[in-house]
């Protein structure tokens, strides 16, 4: 599909505190074991992205066990770790857009949580900034809100996303084949 030397993976707020029933409750129960899998098979440049929550009571806040990223991200070893407070990696404490560039990707692939906020918002503004992106859709997952469930909500993102040209919608499998 793409050389992987131009092509970073980024793994978006795969952290503990998504376990915390605040959140209510969850789909696709595989998410984990997908992103293990893509990080087990990944080549090319690693990226995790920490949301460091500013709301009080937020199990994401720094300095609570719930900021820290899930076990599953334990023997990465990524090119850059940043955090961000918004739902957008392109809006952290880093220049993602400038760090990107400088080496010359041109291709994001996109797995993490929440489906339909911070890897849907990443998704939009790489796909804005002219990006190739791909969302790992069965490596994503979220909690229902409002009136839809969390199934409902990820095809919703995966309609968005693909509907509106921001990013094309993959498998696990698909992105190990890369």
């Amino acid at each position: 599909m793409t050389d992987k030397a131009n092509t970073v993976l980024i793994l978006i707020d795969v952290q503990r505190g998504f376990d915390d029933p605040f959140w209510g409750k969850r789909n696709n129960p595989d998410a984990e074991a997908n992103i293990a899998r893509l990080l087990d098979s990944w080549t090319g440049p690693l990226v995790l992205v920490r949301h460091d929550s500013t709301k009080p009571g937020s199990p994401l806040r720094p300095g609570q066990d719930g900021n820290r990223f899930k076990p599953e991200l334990d023997r990465a070893n990524p090119d850059l770790v940043f955090a961000k407070n918004v739902n957008s990696a392109f809006h952290g404490e880093v220049d993602l857009d400038g760090w990107l560039k400088a080496r010359r990707i041109t291709d994001i692939v996109l797995a993490g949580i929440q489906t339909n906020m911070c890897v849907e918002t990443t998704a939009r503004v790489g796909g804005n900034l002219g990006y190739r992106v791909r969302v790992v859709l069965d490596a994503t997952f979220t909690f229902g809100l409002e009136d839809l469930t969390a199934d409902q909500l990820a095809q919703a993102t995966a309609t968005n996303l693909r509907g509106g040209g921001f990013a094309e919608i993959v498998t696990t499998p698909e992105v190990i084949q890369l």
